[in-house]
């Protein structure tokens, strides 16, 4: 399993194999993808942009028309359905290893399929995951060790300290936004400034 994807099963990790690389050609990433509804299902993509700055309403305008496109080629889904595409948001869920590297520090609640010392729910920092596991220090200063792959669920707890991490997200830097534009450019000497 790619690292960089976040854990599915059945439909929805179909869903992620069908999409993921459209995803990827435009500079998305998947975050989480879920199928509800059985009659008129409903598939929710939950995307973040690779360079890990917050999507916006034209970014899921994007994002929607080219799955879009590749769910109705691909047509994985009999009847009808609707698509929903949305950023992880601020409290969005820690669904890889980057995500529990990239919020180290922050609160979060996470949920495992198999009890971890008669456990399932858990609730502390996050400290980080290497090689599968996401470890969180939980309040009494002990670390819990959760396999990735058993996490059923895991959320970022909304805090004061996670809205100002995002709000630091959301800001393009000037530097950045310079380099952007001159990639790609000629400089005039013929040659390719990168």
């Amino acid at each position: 399993m790619d690292a960089d994807l976040p854990a599915h099963s059945g439909l929805e990790a179909r869903l992620v194999a069908l999409v993921a690389p459209t995803l990827e050609d435009l500079g998305y990433e998947i975050v989480r993808v879920a199928v509800l509804g059985r009659e008129s299902p409903t598939v929710q993509i939950m995307a973040d942009r690779t360079d890990g700055s917050l999507i916006n309403v034209e970014d899921c305008e994007r994002i929607s028309h080219a799955v879009g496109a590749v769910l109705d080629v691909e047509d994985p889904i009999p009847g009808a359905w609707t698509l929903e595409v949305s950023s992880a948001g601020i409290d969005r869920p820690l669904t890889r290893a980057k995500d529990w590297n990239r919020f180290a520090g922050h609160q979060a609640k996470a949920e495992v399929l198999v009890p971890i010392d008669g456990r399932r729910r858990f609730s502390g920092v996050v400290l980080g995951a290497e090689d599968g596991i996401a470890r969180l220090r939980l309040d009494d200063g002990t670390e819990a060790a959760l396999p990735l792959e058993e996490i059923r669920r895991a959320r970022l707890v909304l805090t004061d300290a996670l809205i100002e991490a995002s709000a630091q997200m959301a800001r393009p830097t000037e530097t950045g936004e310079e380099e952007k534009s001159k990639a790609g450019e000629e400089d005039p000497a013929g040659r390719k400034l990168h």
